[in-house]
């Protein structure tokens, strides 16, 4: 490094030049803010063009240090202004932790639907820092980013993600690893960071088990005309459900990008299309949130597991319309151009008259004076009146079993969807029965083969629905106690029933409407309003309680425990088994995205397991115990 360079870089640092800016980080299901990526900006006039020149050009410098310390303080202090430790000349004796540094090249893009999105504070959100794996594990580290530092800022460490980025290499994996368990057992967060840049991707994710993998924006940059990097997400979001990791897609900037996302599952993203980096902490504007909800519609997200509950409206494309009394020639001079066009509707001020399809129009034209009588008449006098039609609120296997009883000769005809009794678009046949053959593939693809109930990405998606919506809602988890020891000794077959058994309580005591699934093994999450849900649960818990003592024998269920080996191969009795269920009212807090419900339903249903016997533990009434303790 000459001079010239030190001492710009020193400058930036001693002078602090920077500033840091905001980029939200969006569910791609409901168009809710996750967190924010805090990305670092340089202030002044500098040969050093971007904040990773400046942090390669402070490694080399022996001041990564000071340089991660001015960006991290930075950082904080911006996200939670007014916290009382909220000057850099504060921390100067505080251990130091690392920087935020993040990238910003990102390119502008003239189509994004963003409004300009409103401030809100960040203490309820996750925040995304940016961090040198080489740092990380420094012991200096480690005594930086503890929970009484945190306090200063109101924040809890669970709302702290570590970015590690896939560009540097990790020289020391085994320390590393013990840095990473040691934050993650303080509940703080890992993301690998620019996942596809580099080559250690997949051994870092590997060895971390990261709670999310961040896409870089090279792998998302035009993945709808790719098929490559179509491939390579698709791949990675089968592996996140498998190894339940959220992707995080990276520099989204066309709505063809946002809408392939969204196609192939993955759960978030970043991006100029939906919000550029603020200096305030922002949440994205209502047209780019209505756009998300409307893209998980049109790509049937649906949240529901049955094909009674999607609408023909889903796959119905406004096609061309003609007048009644457009001219027979014109009408079949437009079909003669267009080899794709399957015919039309006929129509006046919104009304649906009558509908001209390709191979009746031929039929009536042919002969030896077919077209020379009709050709100069108004398509209203050879257009069929006898047409189908369906509101766009049947649902799709309805339509699909009506279409199927037509006459031969109009058994392929398109089908016509009005909205209010007026024109909204066409069916055609292959398109119903494409998309119905695909709704029975994904149920059978996500649903638990042992109950039949939808599984977890129905789970995610039915609760995802409830917290973008402002309707009241409960989300109740059921889990067995004690089930291990019951198959031991009674075996796998008997465990079997027992788990059927609680899915037949799940669903007979159902209210109409309602959902359940079954998350895997003895596990099982219901989603209902508030109105009903405490009934619901008393009545499960007194069903499985009833029933269970069947599948025992006489003497265990006198004595009211069974004798079996625990997991350290001790004889032990256990008591026969309950059911443990936790369960939050919306009313009782507010979620804004699915992670922070299931991380509270998650250490709601550790509480509930703790009591004996069978019970269900709501959060409202354990916050309002401890208010009373307080």
């Amino acid at each position: 490094m000459d001079d010239k360079t030190r001492e710009q870089l020193d400058k930036i640092i001693d002078g602090k030049y920077i500033r840091t800016v905001f980029q939200p980080i969006v569910s791609l299901r409901d168009g809710t803010v996750l967190g924010h990526e805090a990305l670092s900006r340089i202030t002044c006039k500098s040969q050093i063009s971007n904040p990773e020149q400046l942090f390669q050009l402070a490694g080399q410098s022996d001041r990564l240090w000071d340089l991660e310390l001015l960006c991290r303080t930075t950082a904080l202090q911006t996200a939670f202004p007014g916290s009382e430790s909220n000057s850099a000349d504060s921390l100067r004796d505080k251990p130091r932790s690392s920087a935020d540094a993040a990238l910003a090249g990102s390119v502008q893009n003239k189509e994004s639907p963003q409004t300009v999105g409103y401030c809100r504070p960040v203490h309820n959100k996750k925040l995304f820092l940016n961090v040198n794996p080489d740092v990380m594990h420094d012991e200096k580290f480690r005594r930086g980013f503890t929970k009484e530092y945190l306090k200063q800022y109101g924040i809890q460490p669970e709302n702290i993600i570590f970015e590690i980025t896939e560009r540097n290499a990790v020289t020391d994996m085994n320390s590393f690893q013990g840095t990473v368990n040691h934050y993650k057992e303080q509940n703080y967060n890992i993301a690998i960071d620019d996942v596809g840049a580099g080559f250690s991707g997949l051994n870092l994710i590997s060895d971390v088990h990261p709670h999310y993998i961040k896409l870089d924006m090279n792998l998302i940059r035009g993945i709808n005309t790719d098929g490559i990097k179509y491939a390579l997400v698709k791949s990675m979001a089968e592996l996140s459900k498998t190894a339940s990791i959220y992707l995080i897609a990276e520099g989204v900037e066309t709505r063809e990008e946002l809408t392939t996302l969204i196609d192939l599952g993955v759960q978030y993203a970043q991006g100029y299309f939906l919000q550029k980096p603020d200096a305030q902490i922002r949440d994205i504007g209502q047209q780019a949130r209505e756009l998300i909800v409307e893209l998980n519609r049109r790509k049937n997200h649906v949240f529901s597991n049955q094909v009674d509950s999607i609408y023909i409206s889903n796959i119905c494309t406004p096609t061309e319309t003609i007048p009644p009394d457009m001219k027979v020639e014109t009408v079949f001079e437009k079909l003669r151009k267009d080899p794709n066009s399957f015919g039309f509707c006929v129509v006046k001020d919104g009304d649906v008259l009558g509908i001209v399809t390709k191979n009746n129009l031929i039929l009536q034209l042919s002969g030896r004076y077919g077209f020379s009588l009709n050709e100069k008449r108004q398509i209203s006098s050879l257009m069929d009146t006898s047409y189908m039609s369906v509101d766009f609120h049947t649902p799709i296997n309805a339509v699909s079993n009506t279409a199927m009883t037509r006459l031969p000769e109009k058994l392929y005809d398109f089908i016509v969807v009005t909205k209010d009794g007026k024109y909204l678009g066409t069916v055609t046949i292959k398109d119903l029965l494409q998309k119905t053959t695909e709704i029975e593939v994904v149920n059978a693809k996500f649903e638990n083969p042992l109950t039949g109930l939808p599984g977890n990405v129905m789970i995610e998606q039915r609760i995802s629905q409830c917290i973008s919506t402002s309707e009241p809602y409960s989300v109740i988890y059921f889990d067995i106690d004690n089930f291990k020891a019951y198959n031991d000794v009674y075996g796998f077959e008997n465990g079997d029933r027992i788990i059927k058994l609680l899915a037949e309580a799940l669903t007979s005591h159902l209210p109409e409407g309602q959902f359940v699934g079954h998350i895997g093994g003895d596990d099982f999450v219901a989603v209902l309003n508030n109105s009903e849900a405490g009934k619901y649960c008393s009545n499960v818990i007194a069903d499985f309680k009833k029933n269970t003592l069947e599948l025992y024998s006489h003497r265990d269920v006198q004595r009211g425990y069974i004798i079996a080996e625990n997991r350290h191969g001790i004889i032990e009795k256990f008591p026969l088994v309950s059911l443990s269920a936790a369960g939050i009212h919306s009313s009782s807090r507010h979620f804004t995205n699915l992670t922070e419900l299931t991380e509270e339903l998650a250490r709601l249903k550790k509480k509930s397991k703790q009591q004996k016997g069978n019970c269900c533990l709501w959060l409202g009434d354990l916050l309002k115990r401890k208010s009373n303790l307080a």
